[in-house]
């Protein structure tokens, strides 16, 4: 494996591994060979391996799927690789297949925190990937740790130059913002402090950075060859200001807003597309309520009650109004089913009468059996009585 000794590579992690890899997205035409890091949970690209300044990164925080591509290339001893992450899907290609088994397992361990399994590696080469896994825990543990102490009341600790940025970025942000300071704060390489980032002048742009740590006195110190302690970030950024007698000119953060909706559309006389202001003269319609229909009591109170309901008399029965036949001729209305009807109850006196007057089911409808019977007993008693 090859290790990057004796060479600046500060502005990233520690680099667990790294080697030629040729790179290819969906929107690169040809792959790209380009040296590879792997430090931390992100891999680094540069153009050279003599380089310290990356081009590009992948974060492979979150879900991963890499996977072995065996279609043929034109080398032979090449050995192809798919990797998605959420964000990208780029194809790999490693100079061998022991090369590509390396990356899998080194990508995976850091990853997925744990050492995969279904990888062709010798013993010694699984133990470096356990070794690897118990240094990128370490790492995230302290990162974890020292992310609170720097996020806590941003608005009251952080200064308003303060930018989330690396080494790199950092000299970029102030190549471009030249005019408006030559100063920043920033995070250290590890998270787990701060560093003051600086730009001058004289025969070309002369970058200088500053580490800023913190004391367990809930202070700051700047560590030079004679440390300076501050009480709080802000009075970091006045020191140096002071100090330097304002050639440090603090770098503030630029929160710009529209003051104007506008939009790019197509010029009606000649076509063109041109930026057209937004019409500030709309009203948004209001939408309102529908008011419920009042429910008034029933003319006969008995229209809305129902045989199963005992206790019918203690609630007052109530019905929906009808709407105007105005309304109604507007407004499509639903057909309802009419209340139910039932008759008054009688009372107990005719309850009586009806059940003596009321003859069983069998006699209004006799059966013809018993007719024949009856016939014939009748039959026999008239016989009887003329033998006598």
């Amino acid at each position: 494996m090859n290790r990057r000794q004796g060479r600046p590579f500060s502005m990233v992690p520690h680099c667990y591994y790294e080697g030629y890899l040729e790179k290819r997205s969906f929107k690169d035409k040809k792959s790209r060979k380009l040296w590879t890091c792997l430090c931390g949970n992100t891999l680094y690209f540069f153009n050279d391996k003599r380089d310290t300044d990356y081009i590009e990164k992948m974060d492979l925080t979150g879900p991963i799927t890499i996977t072995d591509d065996n279609t043929v290339d034109y080398n032979l001893d090449a050995a192809k690789l798919n990797l998605q992450t959420k964000d990208s899907d780029i194809k790999f290609s490693a100079p061998n297949a022991e090369a590509r088994e390396l990356w899998k397992g080194f990508i995976q361990s850091v990853s997925e925190l744990s050492v995969p399994s279904m990888l062709n590696l010798l013993p010694g080469q699984m133990l470096m990937l356990e070794e690897v896994v118990k240094k990128e825990k370490e790492r995230l543990r302290n990162v974890q740790q020292s992310s609170p102490s720097i996020d806590v009341e941003p608005a009251k600790e952080m200064p308003d130059c303060f930018h989330p940025v690396s080494r790199t970025e950092a000299e970029l942000l102030l190549e471009r913002q030249s005019s408006r300071g030559n100063l920043l704060l920033r995070p250290n390489r590890n998270c787990t402090g701060f560093a003051i980032s600086t730009r001058e002048e004289m025969n070309g742009p002369i970058f200088k950075h500053y580490l800023v740590s913190r004391k367990q006195d809930n202070g700051f110190t700047i560590e030079v060859d004679t440390p300076v302690a501050c009480a709080s970030l802000h009075d970091v950024v006045v020191y140096f200001s002071e100090a330097t007698e304002g050639a440090l000119i603090p770098l503030a953060r630029e929160e710009t807003y529209e003051q104007n909706i506008s939009y790019i559309g197509l010029d009606n006389e000649n076509g063109e597309k041109r930026v057209r202001g937004a019409s500030m003269h709309l009203t948004l319609p209001t939408q309102q309520p529908k008011p419920a229909l009042p429910r008034v009591p029933s003319e006969d109170g008995e229209e809305n009650v129902y045989v199963n309901n005992s206790h019918h008399k203690d609630f007052p029965v109530e019905r929906l109004l009808e709407p105007d036949n105005k309304t109604a001729g507007k407004s499509q209305k639903t057909p309802t089913p009419a209340p139910r009807k039932f008759p008054p109850s009688p009372s107990p006196a005719a309850a009586s009468r009806s059940t003596h007057t009321r003859e069983p089911r069998w006699r209004t409808h006799p059966d013809p059996h018993v007719q024949t019977i009856s016939e014939l007993r009748q039959r026999f008693e008239k016989k009887a009585k003329c033998a006598d």
